[in-house]
């Protein structure tokens, strides 16, 4: 089903941008998805199609209150803003070492890695490393973090690192003196009305969720369980994935950073911080980076061909994306559980389609 409000340009077009999602999943790549788009001031369109899978769930239909699970959008949803909030209140500053304030951290050559650093990817801490299936405590986890050696001299590279952002959602829960999920949820989620968005989602959501991959262990699809095998190590909260939402509430967060930090009057992030955070910090590397966001141009780039060249945006593992065009003054949001067919199912080139029919539909 789709939605549109009244002063679309041409909601024919956005039409068929969203319906972009009906082909993949009649080609097999995602039982069902939502999508969104609009800009600053509205959400243009609402769109869900298919079913939330096989299974004990066989024949549910997505509606656009459906829940997915966001995988590596956590990165920009929770963990991106904190850190900018703590920067905002002057409790670090993006060239200070991360060992100040987690001196465990310092062990192994890492004393100079920075919260810069951590955000742009350019740490030299490893894209992965393998904490699930151990039966540690999550304190156990933390300390093998810290004692991680690096596999390159601190901004030499850009390496994708999921690590990284362990160490980030490690930092804010100390800065703030709260859990990850509770600061996250008082911080940004609570004011800017995205009530269908957290971590852990209870049984009576259950009913709302989209199902990710058959467990084994659980001999069922998981369903309200993240995805990511660290973060459900780490009892389903992390800096780097675990965050469940809707195409709705990722629509609101996206016209909070088109809004400079701002959505409806209510004001959680600076316009400082917005361009800080939207602007590249990986120099003369191979890469295009921000402070946690995939800016255009960037090996990992999905935007299409039409965003601008100061878009940003991230993807999930599970089949998700968010991109956001402060130029054109566009959002487009795609959530999927591609993952529930296995992981060799690809939305890739949905991704990049569904970018430029957006692009096209609300310049």
């Amino acid at each position: 089903m789709g939605e549109s409000v009244d002063g679309l340009p041409d909601s024919g077009k956005l039409l068929t941008a969203f319906r972009l999602l009906d082909g993949e999943i009649r080609n097999g790549q995602t039982p069902g998805g939502t999508a969104a788009a609009g800009s600053r001031t509205a959400i243009y369109g609402l769109y869900a199609a298919g079913s939330v899978g096989g299974g004990t769930e066989a024949g549910r239909p997505v509606v656009p209150e459906t829940i997915y699970d966001c995988a590596s959008l956590t990165k920009v949803v929770v963990t991106l803003p904190l850190v900018l909030m703590l920067l905002e209140e002057g409790k670090l500053h993006l060239n200070e070492p991360v060992c100040r304030f987690l001196p465990e951290f310092g062990a192994n050559g890492k004393e100079s890695v920075t919260v810069r650093q951590l955000l742009s990817h350019t740490s030299g801490l490893p894209a992965f490393f393998n904490l699930h299936g151990n039966g540690w405590p999550p304190e156990r986890m933390w300390q093998e973090i810290a004692e991680l050696r690096l596999e390159d001299v601190p901004g030499s590279r850009m390496v994708y690192s999921d690590i990284g952002f362990i160490v980030l959602g490690r930092l804010i829960a100390v800065l703030m003196k709260k859990p990850l999920d509770q600061a996250a949820r008082e911080r940004l989620f609570q004011p800017l009305g995205m009530t269908d968005t957290g971590f852990c989602p209870g049984p009576e959501l259950h009913a709302r969720l989209a199902p990710t991959e058959f467990d084994e262990k659980l001999g069922r699809p998981k369903l309200g369980e993240v995805h990511d095998e660290n973060a459900y190590a780490f009892g389903g909260v992390s800096g780097h994935a675990g965050l469940f939402s809707t195409a709705g509430d990722l629509a609101k967060y996206a016209r909070m950073w088109l809004g400079g930090g701002e959505l409806d009057g209510t004001r959680v992030l600076s316009p400082a911080s917005v361009e800080a955070a939207a602007r590249s910090w990986t120099g003369t590397l191979p890469a295009n980076r921000g402070l946690g966001w995939t800016l255009k141009g960037d090996p990992w780039d999905a935007s299409g061909d039409l965003f601008s060249e100061r878009s940003y945006g991230h993807t999930g593992f599970t089949g998700t994306s968010l991109w956001i065009d402060p130029q054109r003054d566009v959002f487009a949001v795609l959530l999927t559980n591609r993952v529930h067919y296995g992981r060799d199912k690809s939305v890739v080139r949905l991704r990049v389609c569904y970018h430029n029919a957006v692009a096209a539909s609300l310049s």
